[in-house]
C-alpha cells in the first residue's frame, strides 16, 4: 500500500464542513475515490455538498438514498453515491459501478463502509463523527479523520487549516 497519511479536524459548524469539502472538492484529480463514513446526521451530505462547489457543480446535490447515485457536471463529473440501502456488493455490480469509480470523474460515496470491498487502496477515507462532549459544545461540531495518500493528505491540511482560521 502506498504512503499513508491521516489527519484530524474539528469543524464548529456547518458552514465550516461546507468550507473544507470546498477545499477538498478543490484539492481533487480526475480518478480521486472517496470513502465517507459516518452516522446519520453526522454531516456526510453536507461535506459531499462542499466538495461539488468545489469541483465547480452548480448544482446543491441532495442525498442520492433512493437512486443510489447522482451525477453532476463540474470541472470534472461528480458522482455522487449512497450504499445505506444496499445489502451486498452485487447490487454495485449489478449498476455498473467500476465506470464510475475507475473513469475521468471523482467518486464521493455515502456509507462506504457497508461495501468497502469494492473501493481500491488509494481512496481517500472520511470518517465524520459526532463528538460525545458534554458541556456547551454546541450540537454542529464534528470531528473528521481524513485519510489518505500522504503527500495529498499534508498538502490539504496547510490549505484547510489557513482556510478553516479564517
Amino acid at each position: 500500500m502506498e504512503d499513508r497519511e491521516t489527519v484530524n479536524i474539528r469543524v464548529v459548524n456547518v458552514d465550516q464542513t461546507l468550507k473544507l469539502g470546498e477545499i477538498i472538492g478543490k484539492s481533487l484529480e480526475p480518478g480521486s475515490i472517496i470513502a465517507l463514513k459516518g452516522d446519520l446526521g453526522a454531516g456526510k451530505t453536507v461535506l459531499v455538498k462542499g466538495i461539488a462547489k468545489g469541483l465547480g457543480v452548480e448544482d446543491d446535490p441532495p442525498s442520492p438514498t433512493f437512486v443510489i447515485m447522482n451525477e453532476y457536471e463540474g470541472r470534472m463529473p461528480l458522482y455522487h453515491f449512497d450504499l445505506y440501502r444496499l445489502s451486498s456488493a452485487d447490487e454495485l455490480f449489478g449498476i455498473g459501478y467500476e465506470e464510475f469509480f475507475f473513469g475521468g470523474g471523482v467518486t464521493v460515496v455515502e456509507w462506504a463502509d457497508r461495501i468497502s470491498e469494492v473501493f481500491p487502496e488509494d481512496r481517500i477515507n472520511i470518517e465524520i463523527k459526532i463528538p460525545n462532549e458534554e458541556g456547551d459544545t454546541p450540537e454542529t461540531v464534528r470531528s473528521l479523520t481524513i485519510e489518505g495518500n500522504r503527500k495529498w493528505v499534508l498538502s490539504f491540511k496547510n490549505t484547510a487549516e489557513q482556510a478553516l482560521r479564517t
